[in-house]
């Protein structure tokens, strides 16, 4: 009987951590395709033929635009699917192509952390570091009483095993994105290898009642707030002649999510306005409580009250910013948008009462 399976992305300076050898997938930060210079002819033609058939075969819930100076560093956002714990939230990540794409695959990094301090996924890290065996990395795990060589599962020099499909030159843009679309899906406690069966019943729901609020706060309030407000760079400039502070002022840079992409989210918040409101108030009665991650992070209070004046805030704005342009014929205007407002003003009163209790 195989040893009891720990999942290695959760403890603390394990290889999932981030650390030494994360230049190894994170797109923001690779010094080897830096010194490698310009890709060439091959990746250039690839890179190309890969956007043109996401613009030409869009897939649902997902859109990418490639950065105005660099086609080979493209943003992508997936949309939370439906009837998922992430429905309704934006999650951004940015893709860079190397020197030897598609012989090798391209490195991706998930920007949608609240700042580094929400993991989204047991396959999506809080520093940005995404788990899939298709872009070459590893899922972290390792077996209590046991070493890597007799592991029942095959395993890197890092500790982490390889499950899934592999790269393949033959995968493209869409085929990453679509991978990655998968993560977010309506059991993500299961993603976890070794997790396949619930260590306690409920852990499941446990999960996705973590991951359903903190997708409200993070990937859709804060992303939506931070679009006036994005990463800063260093301000002085003895700040930006050090190394460190020329990255971070390059990552920032590139970490800034496109006019494109923030259009599409937008509309879409308007659209998913209603189902956010829905969950709220659904769960306001939670507001207070500790989040109990199976796992073990710690995740804080449930703030559904908290999260819903400010998705209301932001409604009013977007509203006003973009509903009320005249040239505007979008279907996200209501018919009956006086109704609502009643009937939003008479929830809001009920929420203030739940509140209080």
């Amino acid at each position: 009987m195989p040893a009891e399976p720990v999942p290695m992305s959760y403890v603390e300076g394990g290889a999932g951590s981030g650390g030494v050898g994360s230049w190894r997938y994170d797109p923001l930060a690779s010094p080897d395709w830096d010194s490698a210079g310009t890709p060439g002819a091959l990746c250039t033609r690839r890179v190309k033929k890969d956007l043109s058939t996401i613009f030409t075969e869009p897939l649902p819930g997902i859109f990418a635009v490639p950065q105005d100076d660099n086609l080979f560093l493209v943003h992508c956002l997936i949309v939370g699917p439906f009837d998922t714990p992430y429905e309704g939230g934006f999650f951004h990540f940015v893709v860079r192509f190397g020197p030897r794409y598609p012989i090798h695959p391209p490195r991706v990094r998930l920007l949608t952390t609240g700042g580094g301090k929400v993991r989204f996924n047991p396959n999506l890290y809080k520093n940005g570091k995404i788990c899939l065996s298709i872009l070459g990395i590893p899922v972290m795990i390792r077996y209590k009483g046991s070493t890597n060589s007799s592991s029942p599962i095959p395993v890197d020099s890092d500790g982490g095993t390889w499950r899934g499909p592999a790269w393949s030159p033959a995968a493209n843009l869409s085929s990453v994105l679509l991978s990655l679309q998968s993560l977010l899906n309506e059991n993500p406690y299961h993603n976890e290898p070794g997790f396949e069966q619930e260590r306690n019943t409920g852990d499941s729901n446990r999960y996705n009642t973590v991951i359903t609020h903190e997708t409200l706060r993070v990937a859709v309030v804060e992303q939506l707030e931070n679009l006036s407000n994005p990463p800063t760079a260093p301000t002085t400039a003895a700040a930006a002649t050090t190394p460190a502070a020329a990255a971070a002022t390059a990552a920032a840079a590139a970490s800034q999510v496109p006019p494109e992409l923030k259009r599409v989210m937008e509309t879409s918040f308007l659209e998913y306005f209603d189902h956010y409101s829905e969950v709220c108030l659904a769960n306001i009665h939670k507001d207070g409580s500790l989040m109990e991650d199976p796992f073990g992070e710690i995740r804080g209070r449930f703030s559904y009250l908290q999260i819903l004046k400010r998705l209301r805030r932001l409604r009013n704005k977007l509203k006003t910013t973009i509903l009320s342009q005249p040239t505007d014929k979008s279907p996200l205007t209501s018919e009956s948008e006086e109704e609502e407002e009643e009937e939003e003003d008479s929830g809001s009163g009920a929420v203030s009462s739940g509140g209080a209790v």
